[in-house]
């Protein structure tokens, strides 16, 4: 009997061992894998259209840059269109949200209006059309996830007008010269990774923009009371351009694989 109340006391102390044993282990976790997402370090190309317009603000003025009478200070006008634009640039992202870079643009179409001289009472009306524009400059932008980067940009910018050929009341004619205005730019904008194509981007930008004030010549043929050929003065003008534009971009990510997400 001893024996058997032994051999009972050792096998339960034996299963109560392993039984503790069992229930000490600590469960064995496996964290996820890491998940790649869209890498912005590296340069890209893109290509895209939108629609703009310019104001501005202006005045006529004699050969020798003195107003001519009957102005009442500046006259605005302007111009609206559509346009196309191809750009590179190369980006460099850091501490994970923030993206840095730098890039070029030129937009080119037909953003246009009429113009007239700013003289009280004058019946000359002539188109004016933005030609192209170009510009360099640089953008700071935030990721608001992996795939959605939100930006500022801001640079230099020129912007060619062509030169106007204005209607007249009387036999001959009135031109204006082509001009070229250099000014500066802001922007800000949206960028997204399409997950479907990888590399490819879309982006959406608004730029406001602002030009220096210039003086296009005025020059007439043949004008009745006029020198013929001769410069008539020149058309003092202010220009502000606004534009949307969006894009497909394509980048090639040399500077590294794809970026680790750690949101």
């Amino acid at each position: 009997m001893k024996k058997l109340l032994l051999s009972m006391a050792i096998t339960a102390g034996l299963a109560g061992s392993a039984l503790a044993a069992d229930l000490g282990r600590a469960p064995i976790y496996k964290a996820p894998a890491p998940v790649a997402v869209a890498n912005w370090t590296g340069c890209y190309i893109g290509a895209g259209g939108g629609y703009g317009m310019f104001n501005q603000d202006h005045r006529t003025l004699d050969p020798l840059g003195v107003p001519f009478a009957g102005q009442s200070g500046t006259v605005t006008t302007g111009g609206r269109g559509w346009f196309g634009t191809v750009q590179a640039g190369c980006d460099y992202q850091f501490s994970e949200r923030w993206v840095v870079g730098a890039f070029g643009d030129w937009d080119f179409g037909s953003i246009k209006g009429n113009l007239s001289p700013a003289i009280t009472g004058n019946s000359f009306v002539g188109e004016e059309r933005l030609k192209n524009s170009w510009a360099v400059g640089g953008r700071v932008g935030y990721l608001v996830v992996p795939q959605l980067l939100t930006f500022i940009s801001g640079g230099y910018t020129q912007a060619r007008f062509d030169g106007v050929n204005f209607t007249v009341p009387a036999p001959g004619n009135l031109s204006m010269d082509a001009q070229t205005y250099k000014g500066w730019f802001l922007g800000s904008g949206v960028e997204y990774a399409i997950d479907m194509l990888p590399g490819l981007y879309w982006k959406t930008e608004y730029r406001f923009a602002q030009y220096q004030a210039e003086r296009p010549a005025l020059t007439t043929v043949g004008i009745i009371g006029g020198p013929a050929g001769g410069l008539v003065g020149f058309e003092d003008s202010k220009k502000y351009v606004q534009t949307i534009r969006s894009e497909l971009v394509y980048r090639f990510n040399f500077g590294g694989g794809p970026v680790v997400a750690k949101y």
